[in-house]
Parts: C-alpha cells; structure tokens; sequence
C-alpha cells in the first residue's frame, strides 16, 4: 500500500477525479507496486508549467517518490481503467490499463488534466505482462510526447520519468522506470466498444454522457447528442491523423485501444519519423502485414472510427436510423482529413491557395521524394530556401535528387506557381521555416539518449528535450551538434528496430 504524504507541495494541487466517480464498473482501484531505489532520468518543465507547477516542483522531498509509484499525495486515487478494442484489425476483448495508473485529475490553469503513471505494476488487465515498463520505452515515450507538443501536434503530454535497477525481461533484461503522462481525458475508443460488446448500454450511455459533459459541451444541444460526439471525434481525429503526415510521423500500433476520444497521439511504442520518405514504411517491427504502414494511416484511423460508431450505434436510435446517424457523422472524416491535409502541405510549399493546382504540385514533389527516397525532413526544410530568380539551380535542394532532370521539371512548375503568387522570397522561407521542422526525434537520436541513459548518464535526453521544444528554430550560432541533430541519419540507423516492445 503506497503511503500517503502531506508535503509542502499537495496543498497547491487542486484534485477533482471525475473519471472516478464513474463507478467500479469502469476501473479497478487499486495501489502501484513500489519501485526500489527511484532516481530521476528527466524532466519537461513545459509540462510542469502546464500543470502549474513551481519550477522547481521535482526538488519536494516527497516528489520522486509519488512519481515512481511508492507513495501518494492527498486526493490522488489511483485506479486502472477497463476497456477493450480491435489489435492489428482483429477484435481483442478485454484489455484495460495493463501497465498504467489513472492517479487522478488536477484542476490546472487550463482546465482538468489527468496524471498517469506508466510502469507502475501490474493491474487486473495486465494479461501475460509484467505491469513494468523499461527505461527504453520510457525514455522514447518521454521525448516523442514532448517533441510532438512542440511541433503543435494535439498529445499527451509526459511530465517525468522516474528510473531503478530494478530487472525487467523483454527481449532482454532491461531496467524498469516510470513515465508519467499528462493528458484532458485518457478515454480511448475501446472505452466504449468495451461496453458495447458486453451489453451493458447503461454503462455504455454514461461513459457517452461523460465525456460529452465534460469534453464535447457544444454536442450537449444538438438534436442527436451522441452524433454530434461521434462527428466531433471524427474531426479531431482527421485533423491529428493529418498532422501526422505532414511531419512524416508513424504511430505504429493504431489499434482501436490506442486511439484517443480526443484526437490526442497516445501510447507512444514502436513509433518513427521517416528518414527517407517511403509512403510504404512500416515502422513497427511486429507489424509483419504492414496494417500501419505510413500512407495507411489515414484509411486505418477511419477503420477505427467505424468501430467506435459500431460501439455507438445502441444510442443512436434503432437499427435503420442509427446506421444513417453514424454513417453521416464519419463523412466529417471523409470530407475533413484531405481539406485538412491539402492545407498543411499548402503551408509546408509556402503556397497561398490550397487549390488543385497545389495538389498537383505536393503530389508531384512526393513522387520525386518517393522514387529517389529523398530525406523527408531535410527535403521540406530546405525547400524554404528555394530561389525563385529565373536560372537558379538550387543545389542543395536539387542534389537530394537523383532524377535531377524531375526534379528540374517539377521546379520549373514550382517557381512559376511562386511567381504566380507574387510569393517574395525572403517572406516565403520564414513562413516555411515556421511549418517545416529543422528537427524531428529520429530513431537514432534516441536511441543515442536510451545508450547514454542505460550507462547512468541522463543529460542527453535533458539535451535532446531542449531541442526537440523548439523544433523550428534554426540556432543563431549553430554547433557541430546542432548540425547532426538536423542532418542525414548515420548508416548505423538503418538497423535500429523497434517493436510492440517498444
């Protein structure tokens, strides 16, 4: 049993739990098993700030041991949620928090966050784990939930991760830690297709209440509450799924278990940036049929939204009237995610209007990118300083290219566009600069920060963490270090694989 501490920091904690008052049908309560001996690895004071807390919050005596799971602070109620979902496109059953802990939810500045512990034993829905997480994951949780916040892309958010010399097995022994993640709402479209699949439509309906009183307020008045939730999502769910391609990200595990009520990118495992830009990539090792392989990843999030409107579909009226509500909600996906999408890559060419024209130009360019395997983040950031004068050759640009002529070709179509537009240069490469990142957490830059930190040595993820804050920014005096941060991935990078294990 964690004890429960009073120290000078709890009383400026404002706890509210409302996803505890749900009731026992939707949560197992119960402590976190103690981790021995904790240290802390990092720290985000951004996340800190958001939770308002003092700057320094981590210096309480008490504070890395409410973090690592060995004791409590009062009004936090620690619990595991329930749920279920569909893996890899298969129905799964009952799932649930299997290695997590719902601590409770503060009423921050900006609204009720809830704090979760990740790593912190096992749980009734643990199924064959161990409940633990290893400080590999942890760290690539940590980093990649920041440095998706700090591209503007809708995440939960990791305020600490705590670490110990605890053994844990995965494909080896590793050493166990602790994440802790931040996010409004932690409900995930398994929540509901959970109670769906077991009859229990009470529980179905309240769990639909909830999160529409608490999360979806402007759905309270329409006239089908609960479609107008279902469309909600959907929205939000394109929007997010559409950030996601334009930075080249890969979720790598969207099962229905993984996918946010609130369009927020959650449960960070086998993720990835791409390197060179392949619409084929699989970044997930375990996942042998390419379910989420990147260019999939649109038409997988709208799989996952037919499931949750499956899960849905007793509030919705009868049978006939409910498959017409849900079927017309989910069009907001159909029609938003490629409006939203056109937008975003409009924006990363520096283009005003996002017209056909625009989209003739973005898919030519990621054709060219495909077929030379040209670098994703490096060819979108330099694209900024494409020189629009007649004759210019833009080397640096054009030398990512094998096709030279191509590209060529696509440049010309390009810079009359520009000029079309009346697009000044000088304007042009800082708008660009502000869409298209220097940097991304590429798999090798963690990696190099998991290697330190397992030899003891936590300051490059520290490091790591600044720079992936301010991922557009360009350093006024940029070090050997900043250049490799935003460089080509060393060939060593090739053979990093990362799984469910992840």
């Amino acid at each position: 049993m964690s004890a429960v501490l009073q120290p000078p920091l709890a009383p400026a904690l404002r706890w509210r739990n409302r996803f505890a008052q749900l009731g026992p049908a939707f949560y197992t309560a119960l402590p976190s098993e103690p981790l021995p001996a904790p240290r802390w690895v990092a720290r985000s004071a951004s996340c800190a700030r958001l939770l308002g807390l003092p700057s320094d919050w981590w210096k309480d005596a008490d504070a890395l041991e409410v973090f690592s799971g060995n004791a409590l602070w009062p009004g936090m109620q620690p619990l595991a949620s329930v749920y279920s979902g569909h893996q890899f496109g298969v129905w799964a059953g009952q799932l649930g928090d299997g290695r997590a802990l719902w601590l409770g939810e503060i009423d921050a500045p900006g609204g009720g966050l809830e704090i979760q512990l990740k790593g912190s034993g096992l749980t009734p829905y643990s199924r064959m784990g161990d409940g633990r997480a290893v400080l590999r994951s942890s760290i690539r949780e940590f980093l990649c939930s920041e440095a998706m916040h700090g591209l503007g892309i809708a995440t939960t958010r990791a305020l600490c991760v705590t670490g110990s010399d605890l053994p844990v097995r995965r494909e080896a022994i590793e050493t166990a830690a602790v994440v802790t993640r931040v996010a409004p709402s932690f409900i995930r479209f398994g929540h509901f297709e959970h109670f769906a699949h077991h009859d229990q439509h009470a529980e179905l309906a309240q769990l639909a209440d909830f999160v529409i009183e608490h999360h979806y307020p402007q759905c309270r008045d329409a006239a089908q509450p609960v479609a107008a939730l279902l469309e909600a999502v959907a929205l939000r769910t394109a929007q997010t799924v559409a950030q996601w391609q334009a930075v080249g990200f890969c979720h790598g595990v969207m099962n229905t278990d993984n996918m946010s009520i609130l369009g927020l990118t959650i449960d960070y495992g086998p993720f990835g940036f791409l390197d060179a830009y392949d619409p084929d990539h699989i970044c997930n090792h375990s996942d042998h049929q390419g379910r989420y392989a990147f260019a999939r990843q649109p038409n997988v999030a709208l799989w996952n939204l037919h499931a949750l409107a499956q899960a849905l579909l007793p509030l919705l009226g009868d049978a006939d009237e409910a498959s017409e509500r849900a079927l017309a909600a989910l069009e907001s996906y159909r029609t938003a995610f490629p409006q939203v999408l056109l937008a975003r890559m409009t924006a990363k060419l520096g283009l005003k209007a996002a017209d056909e024209g625009t989209r003739e130009l973005v898919d030519g360019l990621m054709r060219l990118m495909a077929a030379d395997r040209a670098d994703f983040t490096i060819t979108m950031r330099r694209l900024a300083d494409f020189d629009s004068a007649p004759g210019a050759r833009n080397d640096a640009l054009r030398d990512l290219f094998i096709d030279r002529i191509a590209f060529d070709a696509w440049a010309v179509r390009y810079r009359q566009r520009l000029r079309q537009e009346a697009s000044i240069d000088a304007e042009r490469r800082v708008q660009m600069q502000r869409v298209n990142p220097r940097v991304v957490l590429r798999n090798h830059l963690g990696e190099t920060a998991i290697r330190l930190a397992s030899e003891g040595d936590f300051a490059e993820v520290e490091r790591l963490l600044g720079v992936l804050a301010a991922p557009f920014d360009e350093p006024a005096r940029p070090s050997a270090q900043d250049r490799a941060d935003a460089g080509f991935p060393p060939d060593w990078a090739q053979a990093i694989a990362v799984s469910c294990s992840s």
